[in-house]
């Protein structure tokens, strides 16, 4: 009820009962006013346009910040149990974070790349946090263990995630920027057009 307040059918209601209402203090309207007024409003009301449906979150810079506070909150998670975590893991994990760090500082921006921001926000909402928790869950000794069968253990496992993810994540970034790179060589190209000319 509240929300229909200060929906755009309302207003247009509200404005279609003060045209009733000015009618009748013109005289145009006698002791109908009343009905005036609310028939008025139904009409007007029933012409508004239906409010616009969202999806998406409107605010991109509240997400963003979010996201931003749990990779913070996942890299200091992973320096705790550094211990636990294979040899360059915890800088792997580091490495992913910053350059989603960087994109996400930009909220604005990501936010006009929705296949970005997807591919932004699946990895640090989802993927990253992932691999990292899978591995952590597993008992030290197991996850250490290589299998009988040859296969690569669990430590193995999650170096090879890391890597992929990271290689994903300069591939996203690389995507968010080729405007930048692809602007900087116009620049660069109009430099020499110039010097040439001189």
């Amino acid at each position: 009820m509240i929300r229909y307040l200060g929906s755009t059918k309302n207003l247009a209601g509200c404005v279609g009962g003060l045209i009733g209402l000015a009618l009748y203090l013109t005289g145009v309207v006698g002791g109908l006013w009343p009905v005036v007024v609310a028939g008025l409003y139904g009409v007007f009301a029933l012409l508004a346009p239906p409010e616009r449906v969202r999806l998406v979150s409107v605010d991109a810079v509240a997400e963003a910040g979010q996201l931003r506070a749990d990779l913070v909150s996942l890299v200091d998670k992973v320096t705790a149990h550094a211990q636990r975590m294979p040899e360059s893991s915890v800088d792997g994990v580091r490495r992913i974070a910053e350059v989603l760090d960087d994109l996400l500082s930009r909220p604005d921006r990501l936010s006009g790349n929705p296949d970005v921001q997807h591919a932004v926000t699946r990895l640090a909402r989802t993927d990253l946090p992932l691999s990292v928790q899978t591995y952590l869950n597993l008992p030290w000794w197991f996850a250490a263990k290589r299998r009988a069968s040859g296969a690569p253990s669990a430590s193995d496992e999650l170096l090879t995630q890391l890597e992929l993810l990271e290689t994903e994540a300069h591939r996203v970034a690389e995507r968010f920027y080729a405007g930048d790179v692809n602007q900087s060589a116009d620049h660069t190209r109009y430099l020499r057009e110039r010097d040439q000319e001189a």
